[in-house]
């Protein structure tokens, strides 16, 4: 009871709300991608049980997240794997009648927890640091505190999300770019490739600005020519076996 009345727990349960609110917003767009083919009345179950999932997984990885951030190549393969799922989502069509409602629906709670998965490095690590400092002997505690806290927010924005999505089509497309962005950013900050590329960073160990944004750009971009690409050689084969 006494941890209640510590003003220093109650600032790193806002810190850790904050955190997850404002990186917030990318998982609210892949959750918003994963679930725009289903149908109306899957698509709350599917944000539901998708951020449960995803955050049940970023629960499990706060414990060993400093650790494996420090394994050369790790953020690399994740960005690869980020930039695979956003362009299966681009060109995932949403009127797939022959797959069963219920494959559909677990399909895309398996797709927003891998994405989460792979973007949950920088919210474990801010989690993480806000829970060491005003955590005490309860550090696991409040983090579990704080991201279940962020669901409403998290359910809420992807409703939005969604929404936006049925009455503007582009915005499926720059979701797609937010995450080929968030590739291109989280694979120029790999440890292993800093190593192996040292002139990407300055002497203090940061990426260079112009590497940090070029690969962005060059990642959001690279996502939408790959779903344009997919897209016609996939219309083409569907031509060529008529």
């Amino acid at each position: 009871m006494a941890l209640l009345t510590d003003p220093t727990f109650w600032f790193a349960v806002g810190q850790i709300i904050l955190i997850d609110i404002l990186l917030g917003g990318d998982n609210a767009i892949v959750i918003a991608l994963a679930c725009r083919g289903l149908p109306e009345h899957q698509r709350r179950q599917g944000i539901l049980w998708g951020t449960v999932g995803a955050i049940v997984v970023r629960i499990a990885l706060i414990g060993v997240a400093l650790s494996l951030l420090g394994i050369p190549f790790l953020k690399l393969m994740g960005a690869a794997l980020l930039l695979w799922v956003a362009v299966k989502l681009l060109t995932e069509e949403d009127g797939e009648h022959e797959v069963d409602a219920s494959e559909r629906l677990w399909g895309a709670i398996k797709t927003i927890v891998l994405a989460d998965l792979v973007m949950s490095v920088d919210n474990v690590i801010g989690v993480t640091a806000a829970a060491d400092i005003g955590g005490g002997d309860h550090k696991m505690s409040l983090v579990i505190f704080g991201l279940l806290v962020s669901i409403p927010v998290v359910v809420w924005g992807s409703t939005f999300v969604i929404r936006l999505m049925d009455r503007f089509p582009w915005v499926i497309t720059v979701g797609g770019m937010v995450m080929g962005w968030i590739a291109g950013t989280m694979a120029v900050t790999d440890p292993g490739l800093l190593q192996f590329i040292p002139a990407m960073a300055d002497e203090a160990g940061h990426v260079l600005a112009w590497v940090y944004n070029g690969a962005g750009v060059v990642c959001a971009a690279g996502v939408v020519l790959a779903a344009k690409w997919l897209e016609r050689h996939q219309a083409s084969q569907a031509v060529a076996q008529e």
